[in-house]
């Protein structure tokens, strides 16, 4: 069984105020280059990344972090990667901070965990 960690890449950014809103495209890259070498339990990445985010890590795979950028509200395409990721019988976890997005993405079957989690693995 594959795992898979879905990351709300503007919630976890926007949990420590490091000056991210100043350079978002920075932030999601810093965020990217964290989880490139990260020693996580996941065997994929999929971080998701939205607005002007989206210019700091272009979509694509890099090792095991794919960068998926979302057409419109990062928590729809978070919704729809755990979903997929679900349906093909992976293990999904999804970190974000946001209770709704947790409660949709919990009722998928996924694990959901908070981005201090994640920070504390980078």
């Amino acid at each position: 069984m594959t795992t898979v960690l879905v990351v709300d890449g503007a919630n976890v950014v926007g949990s420590r105020p490091d000056g991210w809103w100043k350079d978002r495209a920075g932030a999601a890259r810093r965020l990217h280059e964290g989880l490139l070498v990260a020693d996580t339990p996941y065997d994929v990445v999929v971080l998701v990344l939205e607005g002007a985010a989206k210019g700091g890590v272009r979509a694509g795979r890099d090792g095991h972090v794919r960068t998926v950028h979302a057409p419109k509200d990062g928590d729809a395409t978070i919704v729809a990667e755990a979903q997929a990721a679900a349906d093909r019988g992976d293990r999904v976890t999804v970190v974000t901070a946001d209770r709704m997005l947790q409660a949709r993405v919990q009722g998928l079957g996924a694990l959901a965990l908070g981005p201090s989690w994640l920070l504390d693995q980078l």
